[in-house]
């Protein structure tokens, strides 16, 4: 469906099940980076900036898609790039420390992926297996969240290209509409 205005509703990010866990794994590597990296070390700025630039980009990307589909999809783009990241930086730490790294189908995994559909999940939700289990349990804890945050932003970025190659972008929309005014009749 075409929107007849100029800029057309935008943001919204807030409902996005990709920001919503973005959000998740932004708050758990920030607990996760406090209770196991040592805290002036590179890694654990890197890690929680990478965490917080997954969250963010999101959001940003959200709200630019008003006048910039083309920055949306960049934006979201780096989001995913910086949870990958993030997601490499928790397999480093378990590697590094001789710890296994669950595969989706270890018992423990198939626990933390069903709460995927828990009503009204946040960090709450995870927080016994970040917050209050050993290093081994919260970090393949984030690795999980991290893949289905990444499966959401993979879908949400198939979605947005979709949507640009249909639609178009906010230069074609401009074209549009400008054409179309200048058709109307004039009324006196």
């Amino acid at each position: 469906m075409k929107e007849d205005r100029l800029v057309p509703p935008h943001g919204g990010y807030a409902n996005l099940k990709s920001f919503q866990m973005a959000e998740i794994v932004y708050d758990g590597t920030v607990v996760f980076c406090d209770r196991f990296v040592d805290r002036r070390s590179r890694t654990h700025d890197q890690m929680v900036q990478a965490a917080r630039s997954g969250r963010q980009n999101i959001a940003e990307g959200s709200q630019a898609s008003g006048t910039s589909r083309k920055m949306e999809l960049k934006l979201v783009g780096v989001a995913r790039a910086s949870l990958e990241e993030l997601l490499l930086d928790f397999k480093d730490f378990l590697r590094q420390r001789d710890l296994p790294l669950w595969d989706k189908n270890h018992p423990q995994a198939q626990t933390i992926r069903k709460l995927a559909y828990a009503q009204d999940r946040s960090y709450k939700t995870y927080s016994p297996y970040i917050a209050d289990s050993p290093p081994e349990i919260a970090a393949n804890t984030l690795v999980c969240l991290i893949h289905q945050t990444n499966y959401l932003l993979d879908q949400q970025l198939r979605q947005l290209e979709q949507q640009f190659l249909n639609e178009g972008g906010f230069t074609e929309r401009l074209y549009r509409l400008r054409s179309q005014a200048r058709n109307r009749p004039l009324s006196n």
